[in-house]
């Protein structure tokens, strides 16, 4: 019996993300969103609405810097050497392959923003998100400076275009100023009028709803036929072997609870799309980078469902 009440609380987490992402594709063939509203409402959350969702998760709860450090740091060394696993391991499998990068960047770069924030708000509520929007921002930095080293071709120059991806990152993406924007008034302790609160809690509450009707909106399940190895093979990497070894490395120096749920959920997250902008932009295979995205974003409510149910049931989380 207890199997049965650990499913419905992993389903209870991941189930409504999966019916609003199968809700975006419904309304896409309906013909009730378009390709336009699509990209207007993409836009709107993520420069007004999930920003404004990051800002208020940090600056409306009580904190522990210190012990967050720790949690944050070892995110981003682990995103960093399962980068560098992925790296050589693609390179071992596809050794002639010109779609390299693209593979790699799919095997992860993880959609933290939206599919895991969603995850983690589901799991843990504002306290989870607050923790979580920090990870978000370390990870985003981390994730466009190891995507632009991954995609630029071999025995290139690429230090100035990392450079320039970091200074980029840092001054103009919303979700790391909204965040680096809250710490600083949490530490500074300076007030937010209610009404100011009252009317952002009304733009955050729009966020993850209009952020998944647009990602299951903007899937193209037809494309997940081409390049089917290539892509099934990233998928693994992204779905299984991310989200299993970096939890267990987490559970092995000692992380537990509601910080293990959601480096598992930040890990667990399908291909971020932003890694099919990244891959148009320094002419890779967009078409593969697609695919990726596709194909986790489908299986990744299944994969994760499982992997919540195992560390439910072995009560880790």
């Amino acid at each position: 019996m207890d199997f049965y009440h650990q499913l419905q609380f992993s389903l209870s987490i991941t189930g409504p993300i999966c019916l609003m992402l199968v809700l975006g594709i419904a309304f896409k063939r309906i013909g009730l969103i378009n390709e336009n509203f699509i990209e207007i409402a993409s836009k709107l959350v993520f420069k007004v609405t999930l920003p404004t969702m990051l800002f208020l998760s940090i600056v409306v709860s009580e904190h522990d810097i210190y012990a967050a450090s720790h949690f944050i740091v070892f995110g981003v060394i682990a995103s960093v050497v399962f980068f560098i696993f992925t790296t050589y391991s693609i390179r071992a499998f596809f050794p002639h392959s010109a779609d390299q990068g693209v593979i790699i960047q799919g095997g992860f770069r993880a959609n933290t923003g939206i599919i895991g924030i969603a995850y983690v708000a589901n799991a843990y509520g504002e306290q989870g998100v607050a923790l979580g929007a920090i990870y978000v921002a370390a990870t985003t930095l981390v994730y466009n400076i190891l995507a632009v080293i991954c995609l630029t071709p071999r025995h290139s120059e690429s230090g100035e275009t990392v450079g320039k991806m970091m200074a980029s990152t840092l001054t103009k993406n919303p979700l790391i100023i909204s965040i680096l924007l809250g710490m600083l008034v949490y530490l500074l302790a300076i007030p937010i009028p209610e009404i100011a609160i009252d009317a952002g809690n009304y733009l955050a509450k729009m966020t993850l709803p209009l952020a998944l009707l647009c990602t299951g909106g903007s899937l193209n399940l037809g494309s997940m036929k081409k390049e089917q190895a290539p892509a099934w093979v990233a998928s693994s990497y992204k779905l299984l072997l991310a989200p299993v070894l970096i939890t267990a490395a987490a559970y092995w120096l000692g992380f537990r609870g509601m910080e293990l749920g959601i480096l598992f959920f930040m890990n667990a997250a399908p291909v971020a799309s932003a890694s099919y902008i990244m891959a148009r932009a320094m002419n890779g295979n967009a078409v593969l980078a697609a695919n990726i995205i596709a194909l986790t974003t489908t299986l990744s409510t299944i994969t994760c469902t499982a992997g919540l149910l195992v560390l439910s049931l072995l009560a880790l989380v």
